[in-house]
């Protein structure tokens, strides 16, 4: 599968068949992400990945009882090491960083035939404790990984004229 078709075929799965997902499958996804770029290549950032069902559970209920994450076998944590750092264009670097990881994970999991979905709903301090995550580090999203239980929908977006403007800002055309 090409990068469009991935990108076109990404999607939020809230349904997942109980097929467990190959280490072999989970390694090949995890090493590739790990050449996401981040802000100045600092990679300051873990991934804590998510087997165990008791624990998968107990993530669903920090993330206000989100059901559809216990069907999930796999439940991916981005963590970020520095909250404090921040890029010459005065945004926070952190969230950047582990949301670029997340989704490449999310479409490379498209070219395994396998689905996720962004969760960030969530009480941070409660996850930190499930997921023995240092005070000072913060969780910036979670992302469940599995074998979709339906098939696609067709993904409704904006036109392009709607969301690219080009050479300067623009409301409307």
């Amino acid at each position: 599968m090409d990068i469009y078709e991935a990108i076109k075929k990404r999607r939020s799965v809230r349904s997942y068949r109980s097929n467990p997902i190959s280490n072999e499958v989970l390694m090949r996804i995890l090493d590739t992400a790990r050449f996401a770029p981040s802000s100045h290549n600092s990679q300051e950032y873990k991934l804590i990945v998510v087997k165990d069902p008791g624990r998968i559970e107990e993530i669903a209920k920090a993330a206000f009882e989100v059901d559809f994450i216990k069907e999930a076998p796999i439940v991916i944590a981005g963590v970020s090491l520095n909250t404090n750092d921040v890029m010459e264009n005065n945004v926070p670097s952190y969230p950047v960083n582990v949301a670029i990881i997340l989704d490449h994970i999310a479409l490379l999991a498209v070219a395994e035939d396998l689905g996720s979905c962004w969760i960030t709903s969530f009480d941070q301090e409660e996850m930190k404790e499930i997921l023995n995550v240092p005070e000072e580090y913060k969780i910036v999203a979670l992302l469940t990984l599995g074998m979709p239980y339906d098939d696609a929908t067709i993904k409704t977006r904006k036109k392009l004229g709607e969301i690219v403007c080009f050479e300067s800002f623009k409301d409307k055309d």
